[in-house]
């Protein structure tokens, strides 16, 4: 899975410069995964080894360690970004986990938050250091569409903690504002990573309810619960930061990249338009295709009731 979308890069040496450029990257990369080493090694001690995502996140980490030890001379980039980005969600996934638990932690869930969403970044990161030198530097569409869930999701349940304590709120309303807005901003771009499959005449599906899902960019459960909580968050973002500041964010270089015809492609973000559109959506998805599926939208109704009056 981690290499079936990615072309296989083999580094050969045919001049002085490839041999700069190869020296660089290796030290580069070298550097990254001492760098999760290190990171797991703090958590190891604190960690119970019968934790499932403890074992996962332990395993893929190995996995990374030998084939580092392994490349010698040939250095396939394009599945150590794989492997790279894979043991960066295996580890923050175990972290995440342990903050959930303990319900975000008042003295420290602030910092920890911080620097898991600025790990799960370094994959992205890494591919921008690495794009001048070595074009097939890329992430499978999947784990692309991780890294943005996983950071929007993360801000999501942050957030969630701290809207439901009004101390909290009057306390963090800066803080709240701004992980709101990158949060929203994480999750439409997830939504954005791949297209919606077009219906045409030589495409055909047994399944009406599946053609209807995919057109629509839902391509699993987690596609939706994005739609979900974008809109949620929209809804927060009006309900207890309006009157402090206007209610847009920037979009990131990411979602503005890709023409989808959807509102959301232009400089900033419209909270009560996006809101709005993006719970219709979920609505009409659950009522829909996945009706008798278990999908609630009470919330989402009450939500949209909200943003409707709000925006006449």
């Amino acid at each position: 899975m981690l290499a079936s979308e990615c072309l296989s890069v083999v580094i050969a040496v045919p001049f002085a410069g490839r041999i700069d450029d190869l020296a660089w990257i290796e030290s580069l990369l070298q550097e990254r995964a001492e760098s999760l080493e290190k990171r797991w090694e703090s958590l190891e001690r604190a960690a119970s080894r019968e934790d499932c995502f403890f074992e996962k996140a332990s395993a893929t980490l190995e996995r990374l360690k030998t084939f580092c030890r392994e490349g010698d001379e040939n250095l396939d980039i394009c599945m150590f970004l794989q492997l790279y980005a894979q043991t960066v969600l295996d580890i923050t996934y175990f972290e995440e986990n342990t903050l959930v638990d303990g319900n975000f932690p008042e003295d420290s869930s602030l910092e920890q938050v911080t620097d898991i969403i600025n790990i799960l970044s370094e994959p992205e990161n890494l591919i921008k250091l690495l794009k001048d030198r070595e074009e097939h530097a890329n992430l499978t569409l999947e784990l692309l569409e991780c890294l943005y869930w996983r950071r929007g999701a993360l801000l999501y349940m942050y957030c969630h903690t701290i809207r439901h304590n009004e101390q909290k709120i009057d306390k963090s309303s800066d803080i709240l504002s701004k992980f709101l807005k990158e949060g929203i901003s994480y999750l439409l771009t997830m939504l954005n990573v791949k297209c919606p499959v077009k219906l045409e005449g030589g495409v055909s599906f047994q399944d009406l309810n599946t053609a209807t899902l995919l057109s629509q960019g839902v391509f699993s459960d987690t596609h939706l619960l994005a739609m979900m909580y974008a809109g949620e968050m929209c809804y927060w973002i009006l309900k207890h930061c309006e009157g402090k500041e206007t209610p847009q964010c920037n979009v990131s270089d990411a979602e503005t990249s890709k023409d989808k015809g959807d509102s959301f492609q232009k400089d900033t973000l419209d909270f009560q338009d996006i809101g709005e559109k993006m719970l219709l959506k979920y609505v009409s998805v659950c009522e829909g295709p996945l009706k008798g599926q278990g999908w609630s939208t009470e919330n989402a109704i009450e939500i949209l009731d909200f943003l409707k009056k709000i925006g006449n």
